[in-house]
């Protein structure tokens, strides 16, 4: 009879680890989904020099734009065309996104211009072009 008491008080004195589980992914989910995620462009490419550049909070859309021309969305190619679909997906995805726009010095001024229009074109108003401290 003994036995079977201590055999049941063994069963009691577990630990039920299912409250703290619950409480490590609602925390979990928390910070995933509190967390800002940096898509880098792709791209390496040498910004140009400005002396008047300030610092801005980081943008949620990035939009490389090589020397000879390659336009790069989410680590792929884009054609200037598509620049506009990309954009409002994105914006779908995250209606408060900002633009930034990194291109190498030695792009074509008439290119960056074209991928700002289409940028305007999506319906995003906050775009910064990226620049370099001296």
């Amino acid at each position: 009879m003994a036995r079977k008491k201590h055999s049941n008080m063994e069963e009691e004195a577990q630990i039920d680890m299912t409250p703290m589980l619950d409480i490590v992914f609602i925390m979990l989910i928390f910070f995933i989904v509190t967390t800002s995620f940096v898509k880098p462009s792709g791209l390496d490419y040498n910004k140009p020099k400005a002396s008047q550049a300030t610092s801005k909070p980081s943008a949620n859309i990035f939009i490389g734009i090589s020397k000879s021309g390659v336009i790069m969305m989410e680590n792929r190619q884009v054609d200037i065309e598509r620049v506009t679909a990309n954009v409002e997906r994105m914006l779908a995805e995250a209606p408060e996104a900002a633009v930034l726009i990194q291109a190498d010095k030695d792009t074509t001024h008439g290119l960056v211009v074209k991928v700002l229009d289409n940028v305007k074109a999506a319906g995003i108003d906050k775009i910064s072009v990226s620049a370099g401290n001296e």
